[in-house]
């Protein structure tokens, strides 16, 4: 790790999202970061598939709160949501879920939700129990820049990281101002649009993994679009520090029976690993 990588990393206390991501940067890996949505099937099997990723080679996970009108989402998470929302997910059950797993999920968990269900709920309350129930983090995408500000001292006050995204339309000067203020990880999205399989990635991924490192020190996670192995290699090859695989993984659950969901999830989980783990 470089010199001022490392005093920035002395310049603040360290949150478990932060600690995971120097681990792995000193072992030189790349984060593996699936994304399933909460209670897709149902919340019971969410708890086993969670055990399952952390078991096969996860180093964190983002769980998606199930929400009627989620904009950032491609059509397979959109239908994932709405399964999980049918079989009676709500922000409250989610939580509950977690906090039944403490001492057994201990992987940094990051929440992904869109703004309006926090509020309704209360946003100091949100956070409140989610860190009770071991969440390391928060994703909030349809948080703009300009409010981020106020939501992030009350996420930090409740010893969790709100994450922001950069996208590749951001301007460099915003991108910055991005990277200065997200906590944990800078969340780079890899293509304009909505989440969902790829069939290969953009070369400009390359260069703006590059633009952000030269903004912040950060570590940088990619995500949306990314489904492969090779997809995989190719971030790794540019320089980010971690890979958010979601669509891939949601497609994997929707296409198992209840009976296999969990095996098959989890062996997709290694087949990420080995592609994460896999030298030049």
């Amino acid at each position: 790790m470089k010199d001022n990588e490392m005093q920035i990393i002395k310049n603040r206390s360290l949150s478990k999202v932060d600690k995971k991501f120097c681990e792995l940067k000193n072992n030189k890996k790349l984060a593996l970061m699936p994304f399933i949505m909460a209670g897709d099937p149902n919340i019971e099997i969410t708890s086993e598939i969670l055990l399952k990723l952390q078991e096969n080679g996860a180093d964190l996970i983002e769980l998606g709160i199930p929400y009627s009108d989620p904009l950032a989402d491609g059509p397979v998470i959109q239908v994932a949501a709405t399964r999980a929302l049918k079989s009676g997910t709500n922000l409250r059950k989610v939580i509950t879920l977690l906090k039944s797993l403490k001492g057994k999920l201990n992987i940094p968990i990051i929440l992904f939700s869109y703004l309006n269900p926090l509020l309704c709920f209360g946003f100091k309350k949100f956070c409140e129990m989610a860190s009770n129930a071991g969440v390391s983090g928060l994703i909030i995408p349809d948080l703009p820049l300009e409010e981020a500000y106020k939501f992030s001292e009350i996420v930090s006050n409740y010893s969790m990281d709100l994450i922001l995204l950069v996208a590749p339309t951001t301007p460099f000067e915003r991108m910055k101002k991005i990277s200065n203020h997200t906590k944990g990880f800078t969340y780079l999205v890899s293509v304009t649009g909505v989440t969902g399989e790829r069939n290969k990635m953009e070369n400009r991924v390359e260069n703006l993994i590059a633009k952000l490192k030269q903004a912040n020190p950060n570590p940088i996670a990619v995500g949306f679009g990314i489904s492969t192995p090779d997809h995989v290699n190719r971030v790794r090859e540019w320089g980010a520090d971690g890979v958010i695989i979601g669509s891939a993984f949601v497609k994997r659950i929707s296409s198992s029976t209840e009976k296999d969901v969990v095996e098959n999830v989890g062996e997709f989980c290694k087949d990420m690993r080995l592609a994460a783990d896999k030298k030049k």
